[in-house]
């Protein structure tokens, strides 16, 4: 949509140049300071690849890329696996409570894999209560779910919510004539899951598995809280980093743009996939669930039920610890009790909670802002330098929290820019790092407003200003919450970033509970997941209430 006199100047122009500043200064600077640092020797200046060098020259140091690759893939799988045929199943078969089951998948996948690692502990740990149940009765010795196995399973149970949200809703859009048509060809029903909607829903598959494989590739918590002798990438360059006898910048700038040259080539590598095998479909016959009978019924209910309920194991589990009496540390001594809340929600000298939800609100307000402005310019002021908004966009989605959190370090930690150490530089690692939910969010829902709308506005002689605020917005209001609630949600949520930036003036939630299950306070830990957990349910409710839908499109 062109309007009269955009080729001149215009305010949007401005709006452009200014988010490029932006960009340029919090992305790129920082980006290009890491890899600076990562060939530069600090003592002589002189050009060097010894910190590479070093990194492959040892097993210790890239056996950990090897591991991160192995849970990666392997979670990554796994979730595919199990996310597509839930799908399939919630379409197709009419499930009792589908409704609320729906609820409860979104909020599994809105906790952060941290707390359903920290959860598995207290089950499946060397204490803990499903160990000693096994050993007791099995006569066995369980070492707990520690190192590789232990970290898939978080992974999986985390992550498979978010291939069935992509996939269920690429069902919903489905023609289903084209498997009417195959069944009255006499086509089994496995056949035609497999080759009629497998290769319609593939290029969701294969964008959604892209989504879980950075996050399982970048996360922090889980593979420092359960992997022990097991460490992956981002453990590696935080220990690196943050070591206690000082930690090595160069050598964890290399490791950093080790783990940024993989994350992009995985990130091309499924777009490529995703260009060979996309389809247009409109659903004039959508896919429509059906009542089943007998063992079909029974099987379908059956799977559902118990995947559903292996999900979200970790949150009752989280939320039921909370309220039992503990000595103060890691045994429980029996009974309830708000031993747990009264050392943590009910502290005087407690501001994690308001540390969390000022950092959080703060960081949203400028996403939001930020995220439909680059929307609009995208998709409605197409240019190169908006294209290129558009993509810078999308950096700090493929790189991971703790990568970003050390360039911010590297950039901001010394004149003419000094922000370490400060509330601003966290805000600020939050709005960037997790924009570009709220931008693709907003440039999808942009993308299916018509122009016509705007242009009557324009003709009726509202400007371009007053039509953007008072039609385009309220219009793509929707699309924007969608966005905003998976920015907020992993906002409060984020740890990989928090835990290098953070200082005890600015801690948050997700890192007290990260340091209460190092310090072995499983109680406190508990109540504080516990408010975190509520506050995604209330976040996610919420966004129910105000656009009257029952999903979240990412």
């Amino acid at each position: 949509m062109k309007y009269a006199g955009e080729g001149r100047w215009s305010i949007w122009k401005s709006f452009s140049l200014m988010i490029l500043a932006v960009f340029l200064l919090f992305i790129i600077y920082p980006l290009v300071l890491v890899l600076y640092k990562s060939i530069m020797d600090p003592f002589s200046g002189a050009f060097t690849m010894e910190y590479f060098g070093r990194f492959f020259a040892k097993k210790f140091y890239w056996s950990t890329m090897v591991n991160s690759i192995e849970v990666t893939v392997c979670a990554t799988l796994l979730a595919a696996i199990i996310g597509l045929p839930l799908a399939y199943l919630m379409r197709s078969v009419k499930i009792r409570g589908s409704g609320l089951l729906n609820i409860l998948i979104v909020i599994s996948y809105l906790s952060p894999p941290f707390i359903g690692a920290y959860a598995w502990i207290q089950l499946l740990g060397r204490n803990g209560v499903v160990t000693q149940v096994l050993n007791e009765i099995f006569g066995v010795a369980f070492g707990g779910v520690y190192g590789f196995a232990g970290i898939v399973l978080v992974f999986t149970l985390q992550s498979f919510p978010l291939v069935y949200i992509y996939v269920s809703g690429a069902l919903k859009n489905m023609d289903n004539s084209l498997n009417e048509a195959a069944e009255s060809l006499g086509c089994s029903r496995v056949r035609r899951i497999w080759e009629i909607i497998v290769p319609l829903v593939m290029p969701t598959l294969l964008a959604s598995s892209l989504l879980v494989f950075m996050r399982v590739f970048a996360d922090f918590g889980t593979p420092m809280l359960i992997g022990e002798g097991f460490k992956t990438l981002p453990v590696l360059v935080y220990m690196q980093f943050m070591g206690e006898v000082g930690g090595d910048d160069g050598f964890a700038a290399a490791i950093c743009v080790i783990i940024i040259m993989l994350t992009i080539l995985m990130f091309f590598a499924q777009r490529f996939l995703a260009n060979r095998s996309t389809y247009s479909m409109t659903a004039l016959r959508p896919l429509v669930a059906e009542k089943a009978s007998g063992i079909k019924q029974f099987l379908a209910h059956a799977c559902v039920y118990i995947i559903v309920g292996f999900a979200i194991l970790p949150q009752i589990v989280v939320v039921y610890t909370s309220f039992l009496r503990s000595n103060g540390g890691q045994v429980f001594t029996g009974g309830f009790a708000l031993q747990s809340y009264e050392a943590t929600l009910f502290a005087k000298d407690n501001d994690v909670i308001w540390n969390t939800y000022t950092l959080g609100i703060m960081s949203i307000c400028i996403v939001l802002i930020l995220g439909v402005l680059i929307s609009y310019l995208a998709v409605r002021k197409r240019s190169f330098l908006n294209s290129a908004l558009d993509t810078i966009t999308m950096l700090p989605y493929i790189i991971p929290g703790s990568v970003l959190g050390i360039a911010f370090l590297f950039a901001f930690n010394s004149p003419p820019i000094v922000l370490s150490g400060t509330a601003i530089i966290m805000i600020i690692a939050f709005a960037i790092r997790r924009m570009p939910y709220t931008v693709r969010s907003s440039t999808a829902a942009l993308g299916q407003i018509s122009p016509s709308i705007e242009e009557a506005a324009i003709s009726l002689g509202a400007t371009e200003l007053k039509t953007f605020s008072k039609v385009t917005i309220p219009v793509m209001m929707p699309g924007v919450l969608a966005g905003g609630i998976m920015s907020w949600v992993t906002i409060i949520s984020e740890l990989s970033s928090s835990i290098i930036l953070y200082t005890n003036a600015n801690q948050t939630l997700t890192i007290s509970i990260y340091t209460e299950v190092i310090r072995g306070n499983y109680g406190n830990a508990s109540a504080y997941s516990t408010i975190l957990t509520l506050t995604s349910i209330l976040s996610l409710l919420l966004f129910y209430k105000l656009t009257g839908r029952r999903d979240i499109s990412i």
